[in-house]
């Protein structure tokens, strides 16, 4: 049956953006107790990253969302959790337009009765303009009966890249040499409050070797000599390929994406 049932009352528990030609916000890998239980304490409900990019011949719109940061293998797709992506259509053949215009949303609703039963909806409003059902954890995915819509979801390792070692070295290093008080302390800043001149000590070369280095010790949760903290961290992933006809006008070229999970109250 292809009713589109978008959750009624629910909130919005995690949101992670990726804009394709506008600014996004930082992804998020290790939420604090605390963060995740004002998300309903369901890690399935958490969003680690979301990513959108064209396929290679244009034609395509491929969507990934990943869930449950650090997935240990024992949490599951379930009716408690809706994910949806929000694609902002923007008109005109330029970035110069797009910019300047008000963008048309259209959603790429999913729900799962668990993790070998799922359906998606692209939804422009009310109508919905294509839907996939059936078991999406095979590699292969689901397609929608018009061929239009591909889904896959299941447990897959985090694509995330991140030496947080290195990066909390450098950091350290930088608010050991803040002066008095916390940081900026001492340090000049510039309009917006940042920091923007390097204490001499450390010096830059200190910083670069910190962030592009293994760390020698190990700082948690991250193995020392280990570059890429996440190189052992699975997720939960939901991907779609989406035929850009579904959202994108004719004409158009630029899209903004982010996305959303909602559980019911």
């Amino acid at each position: 049956m292809k009713k589109l049932a978008f959750v009624g009352g629910a909130a919005v528990l995690a949101i992670s953006v990726l804009l394709i030609g506008k600014s996004g916000n930082a992804a998020d890998h290790l939420d604090s107790p605390s963060l995740l239980s004002s998300a309903g304490g369901n890690p399935m409900a958490d969003i680690g990253d979301v990513y959108a990019w064209m396929s290679s011949d244009g034609s395509k719109v491929n969507l990934a969302m990943t869930v449950s940061p650090a997935d240990d293998g024992s949490l599951h797709f379930g009716p408690s959790v809706q994910y949806v992506f929000h694609v902002v259509d923007y008109p005109g053949a330029t970035n110069a337009d797009a910019f300047a215009a008000q963008g048309t949303e259209r959603k790429v609703i999913c729900t799962f009765a668990s993790d070998t039963s799922a359906q998606c909806w692209v939804a422009n409003g009310s109508t919905v303009l294509d839907y996939v059902t059936g078991n999406p954890s095979a590699t292969t995915g689901i397609t929608s009966s018009s061929g239009k819509v591909k889904l896959f979801a299941g447990r897959r390792a985090d694509p995330f890249f991140f030496n947080l070692g290195g990066f909390k070295t450098a950091v350290g290093a930088v608010e050991t040499n803040c002066g008095t008080g916390a940081c900026p302390g001492a340090l000049h800043t510039n309009a917006a409050g940042c920091p923007d001149q390097i204490p001499a000590t450390p010096t830059a070369a200190t910083l670069r070797a910190a962030l592009t280095n293994p760390p020698a010790t190990a700082v948690g949760p991250c193995a020392m000599g280990q570059i890429d903290c996440f190189a052992t961290f699975n997720v939960q992933a939901i991907v779609l390929q989406v035929d850009k006809s579904l959202l994108l006008a004719s004409g158009h070229h630029l899209l903004s994406v982010w996305g959303s999970t909602h559980m019911g109250s």
